[in-house]
């Protein structure tokens, strides 16, 4: 069967054949024996690692080595602040949170407000900066730790991160990054530099300590080609390679390889109102079972811990036991029953969270 999936940091369409990924990047699955080795420390696994949403990694293991040693490693992931937040980007978020949590780790949080003024022609810093309080609300609405996530945004806090920029760039060519991003001719110098100010962060605690602390980074798997450059350099640098754990990318309401905020009408944003979601949900098509479904799916990759619930949901459907109606009305009300705590806690950290990015 023809490959017409596109997998990069800022496009993912087509059929996503998540095994196929594993060999195209060459990263290595997660295994029984290090899935193990997580539930050692956090007790009964996450069921985002239980169900294989986060499925494969580079280097997770010599970050639990670290941590068994010396207790240490920091995580590190973002935003680009273009819109608002969906749920799709709850994956990562969520997961990130669970680790935070369970091993104590500081978070790096990185809005790449530049990134998005250097692409679109739309985005100022007036435009970036509301989007950056409203996307840095919906995190920290979700539990992190205040004392132990710290934000990063590139056009405010550059001064955090330039110098180890620098240091990047200094050892990555143009075709390097040419060849690992596809960029073209008339790509701006502006987007060909800041693969090295992505990239900062993931030594920034290092060189604050001035020893070598390991970086991970939960991620979706398309956002991996960054991290290879980086990967590349870090030892030049005196750092450690940074490590990455990826997880799959929850669909679109049409069926999109991956939720965009691009296309409002299938995605699912954390400010929508009851109705709203009661709407979009209504006019997904489905398949007549739950395997490809988007509204199973979103059980499964997002919405329900317990096993036996999604189980349940699997059967009955499968069975034809319950509806697709009925099935929608049930995921509409588990969405609403989220988003309403979610806004709730939203509304309460408004000051805190605009302290927190000063």
């Amino acid at each position: 069967m023809e490959d017409n999936s596109v997998i990069t940091p800022w496009e993912v369409s087509g059929e996503i054949d998540y095994d196929k990924l594993v060999e195209r990047f060459g990263t290595t699955r997660l295994t029984p024996e290090l899935l193990e080795r997580i539930g050692g420390h956090t007790g009964r696994l996450h069921f985002m690692l239980r169900r294989g949403v986060f499925y494969s990694h580079r280097d997770l293991d010599l970050v639990l080595d670290s941590y068994e040693e010396n207790g240490k490693f920091v995580l590190y992931t973002g935003r680009g602040p273009s819109g608002p937040v969906h749920l799709g980007h709850l994956v990562p978020w969520m997961f990130t949170k669970h680790l935070q949590a369970n091993f104590g780790s500081k978070l790096l949080f990185q809005f790449t407000d530049d990134e998005r003024m250097l692409l679109r022609d739309d985005m100022d810093e007036g435009v970036t900066g509301h989007w950056v309080y409203q996307n840095a609300l919906d995190l920290m609405a979700l539990g992190f730790d205040p004392d132990k996530t710290e934000f990063i945004v590139n056009t405010r806090h550059i001064d955090k991160i330039y110098p180890i920029a620098l240091k990047i760039a200094r050892r990555v060519t143009c075709s390097t990054v040419r060849a690992v991003f596809g960029f073209r001719e008339e790509t701006n110098t502006g987007i060909m530099f800041f693969p090295a100010i992505q990239s900062a962060p993931c030594f920034l605690e290092s060189e604050r300590a001035g020893e070598p602390i390991p970086c991970l980074i939960p991620a979706g798997i398309d956002q991996d080609p960054y991290w290879r450059i980086t990967r590349d350099v870090a030892l030049r640098l005196g750092y450690p390679k940074p490590a990455q754990v990826h997880g799959r990318m929850l669909p679109g309401l049409r069926g999109d390889a991956q939720m965009s905020s691009s296309l409002p009408s299938t995605a699912i944003y954390l400010t929508d109102v009851p109705a709203l979601v009661e709407k979009k949900i209504q006019y997904v098509d489905t398949p007549g079972g739950p395997d490809g479904c988007p509204i199973f799916l979103y059980r499964y990759l997002l919405l329900e811990e317990s096993d036996e619930a999604v189980n349940e949901v699997y059967e009955s459907c499968r069975s034809k036991g319950i509806s697709c109606e009925e099935c929608k009305m049930g995921l509409a009300k588990l969405v609403n029953r989220f988003l309403k705590g979610h806004q709730r806690r939203r509304e309460l950290i408004k000051g805190s969270v605009k302290k927190m990015l000063e």
